[in-house]
C-alpha cells in the first residue's frame, strides 16, 4: 500500500513505535516499557515487529519543527517513496515562519500551510490538534468546533474534523471519597453510585464528527483499550448495554 509520513512533535520516534508495537501485539505499552513480557508475548512482539517493519510508515521526530521544513521533507517523501498519507502529531507544535506578529497569526499560517502541502501532493494531511480549557468547563465535556485551539482557522481550513470522547476519563477524574467504615451511609452511596457509572462508561469511546465538507455529521461509539491504546468497533451487546436505545 502507499507509504505513510509521520511528523512526531510531541513522542519521540522510539515512543511511537512502543505504542505501535503495543497495539499491534495485544501486549501493553508498560509492559514493553518495563520488559516485563512472557515468552509467549515475546513471540506476539516479533510478529509485531516484523509486520511494522515491512510497512512503508516513516517516521520524523525532529522537535520544533517549522511549517516550511515539514513541507520541504513531505515533497522529498513523496518523490523518494510516493507517500499516500501525512499525520501531524500535533499542529500546535509546529513553528511559522517567524512572520506573524502573534500566536493566532501564527496557527493560520501553518493551517494553511497543511492545506496548501494536501493540495500540492494530492494526499490527504491528518492534523492533530489541542483543545481549549474551555471544554473542561462545561458538564457535558464533548469537544465542540469552538474548542480547537489558538484559531478558528483550523476549523475553516479542514475539510474534515473529528474528536474523540471519553467520557470514562471524566468520570474517572471525579472519583468521591473512598469510605471508611466510620463514614455515614451518604459517603458509601456516592462511592457506590460512582462505580456503577465506571462501570457503565468504562472502555467506551466516541468518534464525533463535527465537520465533514463532502458529507453528514454525527457520531461513530467505539471500545477502547487503554493498555495498548486500540479503537475498535464496538459489540452490538456492549452497545445496548451501554447506551440502551440511544441511537443519536
Amino acid at each position: 500500500g502507499a507509504g505513510v509520513a509521520f511528523f512526531s512533535l510531541e513522542m519521540s520516534a522510539d515512543q511511537l513505535a512502543t505504542r505501535i508495537l503495543a497495539e499491534q501485539s495485544g501486549i501493553s505499552s508498560e509492559a514493553l516499557r518495563m520488559g516485563r513480557i512472557s515468552r509467549e508475548d515475546f513471540q506476539q512482539l516479533s510478529f509485531a515487529s516484523q509486520r511494522l517493519a515491512e510497512l512503508p510508515l516513516f517516521i520524523d521526530d525532529t522537535p520544533a519543527l517549522s511549517i516550511g521544513s515539514l513541507r520541504a521533507r513531505a515533497r522529498r517523501l513523496k518523490r523518494r517513496h510516493d507517500i499516500g498519507l501525512i499525520i501531524v502529531d500535533y499542529l500546535q507544535l509546529l513553528q511559522g515562519s517567524g512572520r506573524s506578529d502573534n500566536r493566532v497569526n501564527e496557527i493560520s499560517e501553518i493551517s494553511r500551510g497543511l492545506k496548501t502541502l494536501a493540495k500540492e501532493l494530492a494526499v490527504p494531511v491528518i492534523a492533530l490538534s489541542q483543545l481549549s480549557r474551555a471544554v473542561e468547563q462545561r458538564d457535558d465535556k464533548r469537544p465542540m468546533l469552538s474548542d480547537l485551539r489558538e484559531s478558528g482557522s483550523i476549523e475553516q481550513d479542514a475539510d474534515m474534523v473529528w474528536f474523540v470522547f471519553r467520557e470514562d476519563y471524566y468520570v474517572a477524574a471525579k472519583e468521591p471519597k473512598q469510605p471508611q467504615g466510620s463514614d455515614d451511609s451518604k459517603t458509601h452511596e456516592a462511592h457506590t453510585a460512582w462505580q456503577a457509572e465506571m462501570e457503565r462508561v468504562y472502555g467506551l469511546a466516541e468518534l464525533i464528527v463535527a465537520k465533514q465538507r463532502h458529507g453528514s455529521t454525527g457520531k461513530v461509539r467505539l471500545r477502547f483499550e487503554a493498555k495498548i491504546t486500540r479503537f475498535s468497533d464496538l459489540a452490538s451487546d456492549d452497545l445496548r448495554a451501554a447506551y440502551g436505545n440511544d441511537d443519536e
